[in-house]
């Protein structure tokens, strides 16, 4: 079973040609006369970043992707059954008291193929489509979140920086090694005074005066797999000598840094609330001599590699924390079913069927976002930053909501270890927060898509400035503005859903108009100063994800109706509920954006804020009086 791998290598997957490379979520620049003719501009696709200004991009969710080939299918397929009979295989508790996998755990996690499974073949790799990745995440999960942190702090963003990054003489000195080599691979980015915001890392390189090699010094905290790895990707601050100014800047650079390097040691575990199978410490860097050689993806552009591996590895999450939900939905299915209390089955009281019925479309929803940005990044596409974000929050907040359920139905039995509940529950809630803390998350997608929709009013400004050459991006404009200021026209998505799900996606449309409609209306009235209105992004955020989260359902049970799937009715049944609750939850959120009283209580609550922090605690004395 262990060398299952390289019997399939042999199916190698044609690549898949790329249907757009777009960069992503850029503002168009001034346009400038030119001596000769310039490219043609590149369109972003993405689905969410085109709502922001009020226009449907359905390229990547309607319909729903199936980008893969059958050798694909194959492959992937092939991989279910003995990945699932080495997780019947291994006992997460004992993990989890041992502080890791066994050796023989590793050892077949190796053999497998499965610390390299989207590497190249010629590195040794399964060469697994993302579509492919997130259906063996979604195994991991179901068994063991510590074990999912495993595999994924070494290839999602360990190694991911080399393969994507990478000159072709570092992915064959170090790919082979951390593929198939048993090495292990870590990222590096994390200080202890710099968390989401990565660009105020500390720890400095310093070139020599030959030019040969960066001297290395700084910190490193927190850094999963930081104990066990010999390769690591590793951040810190250089300085930069622009080309055009001459002006010396301190830029982030990355680098492929070696344990072998005099000077790199680790701390002693962490004592952690979850995960603890996988391995959490400190990383120390004193004079590293590094190679220029060794430098990734160029000097100072540390942040943009940073930040493209934590994109390109989000969506992951959405796959493995809905194996984890599924895990708890049948707990808690199995529990209501035999549990009999004043006279009948608990699967008859009201509240019990809410709540498996809550969790099974937070699940939903939470695939349908995986599957959906792994089938779009595997079709070629390139803008889904905003929607790997946006799955990320959802799922991770989802499987907490899901698994707390879950142990609400179990009761008494739920708490206990032997349900297994209690230890999904504490390894649910880092997912919260690393790879990108929900909070900046939420600003992230906020800000981001903002960007992409203020390029649109700059575009119609200067438009203004021409109208004679502009008129039809004006008229455009002009009457789309008129007719919706009239209740009329508006987001139509009738065309790309089921019979069925008309109503749904009337629903979803309403949501989409709303949301448009109040992100230019606050674009006018803040301008540039809306970076710091954190209530109004924080629910624009939100009302973002639960328009992606309809729109996604829309697509999924549009195809199980199409494709007369076994589940396809009972999909039907999640994709309605689901859009009934988020488009109350939009207009809940944007009636707060739009509201004084809303506006002036987040105020008053700023206010409390400040006096908990002055006084570093609660304010208030004991009601009572008694000291």
């Amino acid at each position: 079973m262990f060398r299952f791998h390289r019997l399939i290598l042999s199916n190698r997957c044609a690549s898949v040609p790329l249907q757009n490379s777009n960069r992503c979520l850029s503002a168009a620049p001034e346009p400038k006369p030119a001596k000769k003719a310039s490219p043609a501009p590149t369109v972003n696709t993405s689905y969410m970043a085109n709502l922001f200004r009020g226009e449907v991009e359905p390229l990547q969710v309607f319909p729903f992707p199936d980008s893969l080939k059958t050798e694909q299918k194959e492959l992937v397929s092939a991989l279910v059954d003995p990945v699932t009979r080495f997780l019947n295989d291994y006992d997460p508790v004992k993990a989890e008291q041992n502080g890791g996998p066994d050796e023989a755990t590793f050892q077949s996690m190796w053999e497998m193929g499965l610390m390299g499974m989207q590497a190249p073949e010629e590195f040794g790799g399964l060469a697994l489509p993302n579509t492919g990745y997130a259906r063996m995440g979604e195994l991991v999960g179901a068994v063991d979140l510590g074990l999912a942190v495993v595999f994924g702090a070494h290839q999602s963003i360990g190694w991911k920086g080399i393969l994507l990054y990478g000159t072709e003489e570092q992915k064959q000195k170090y790919l082979p090694q951390v593929v198939t080599g048993g090495t292990i691979a870590a990222f590096a980015l994390t200080e202890p005074s710099s968390g989401s915001d990565a660009g105020s890392i500390r720890s400095r390189a310093v070139k020599s005066a030959d030019g040969k090699h960066y001297v290395l010094n700084g910190s490193k905290i927190w850094i999963s797999g930081a104990g066990l790895a010999d390769i690591f990707t590793v951040f810190a601050q250089t300085d930069v000598t622009d080309a055009k100014t001459g002006q010396v800047k301190s830029k982030v650079t990355a680098f492929i840094v070696e344990r072998a390097f005099a000077g790199v040691t680790s701390g002693p575990p962490e004592d952690k609330m979850g995960i603890k199978c996988s391995n959490t410490a400190e990383l120390y860097f004193d004079d590293v001599k590094i190679p220029v050689e060794n430098v990734l993806g160029g000097e100072g552009n540390g942040f943009k590699v940073a930040m493209n591996i934590l994109n390109n590895g989000r969506f992951g999450m959405s796959g493995t924390l809905a194996g984890t939900m599924a895990h708890c939905i049948r707990k808690a299915a199995e529990h209501a079913t035999t549990r009999v209390q004043f006279g009948q089955k608990i699967e008859h009281f009201g509240n019990v069927q809410e709540k498996l019925a809550r969790m099974a479309m937070h699940q939903y929803v939470s695939q349908s976002m995986g599957y959906m940005i792994s089938g779009n990044m595997d079709a070629g596409h390139k803008d889904y930053h905003l929607e790997a974000a946006i799955s990320k929050v959802f799922s991770s907040e989802a499987a907490w909501y899901v698994c707390d359920e879950a142990i609400q139905i179990l009761a008494g039995n739920g708490f206990m270890k032997a349900s297994g509940l209690e230890k999904f529950l504490r390894d649910i809630r880092i997912y919260r927060i690393f790879e990108g803390a929900n909070d900046i998350l939420r600003l992230f997608v906020a800000l981001t898509g903002i960007q992409y929709a203020g390029s649109h009013l700059k575009e119609l400004q200067r438009a203004f400035k021409n109208p004679t050459a502009n008129l039809g991006l004006i008229f455009k404009e002009g009457s789309r503005r008129a007719v919706r200021s009239i209740g009329y026209g508006g987001t139509d998505l009738s065309s790309f859903v089921a019979d069925p799900l008309k109503e749904s996606a009337t629903l979803c449309a309403d949501s989409i108009d709303r949301f448009s409609k109040t992100i230019e209306a606050l674009l006018i009235k803040h301008g540039k100063g809306i970076v710091d209105q954190q209530f109004l992004l924080i629910r624009l955020a939100d009302s973002a994800i639960d328009i992606y989260a309809m729109s996604c359902v829309l697509s999924r049970a549009t195809k199980a109706i199409r494709e007369n799937q076994p589940s396809a009715e009972h999909e039907l049944l999640m994709a309605k509920a689901w859009c009934v609750e988020a488009n109350d939850r939009v207009r809940i959120n944007i009636r707060r954006i739009n509201s004084g009283v809303f506006l002036k209580n987040f105020d008053t609550m700023s206010a409390i804020a400040k006096n908990i922090c002055a006084r570093q605690g609660t304010v208030q004395s004991n009601p009572v009086g008694i000291v």
